[in-house]
């Protein structure tokens, strides 16, 4: 009796695992609509990416000024 509950039950997981897997392969995109989509994507307009690079760079710089100070930049100018 354990033999035959200890089957079910590997088969029952086996059964999810298959379902789970065929309902992924079904709902994801297809190359052409994959290709399509990275086509679309910021990163491949070199205008966005310029402008990204831009405003990470005064992230950036904003960051180093307020490692290099003591003052604490996030309560506003100083008083």
């Amino acid at each position: 009796m354990s033999g035959m509950r200890t089957f079910l039950s590997v088969s029952g997981m086996v059964a999810v695992v298959g379902l789970g897997f065929g309902m992924w392969s079904i709902m994801s995109p297809g190359e052409e609509q994959r290709r399509e989509l990275i086509k679309n994507l910021p990163e491949s307009n070199p205008k966005r990416m310029e402008e990204t690079r831009k405003r990470n760079a005064l992230v950036m710089q904003a960051l180093k000024e307020a490692a290099e100070t003591d003052e604490n930049i996030a309560r506003g100018p100083a008083r």
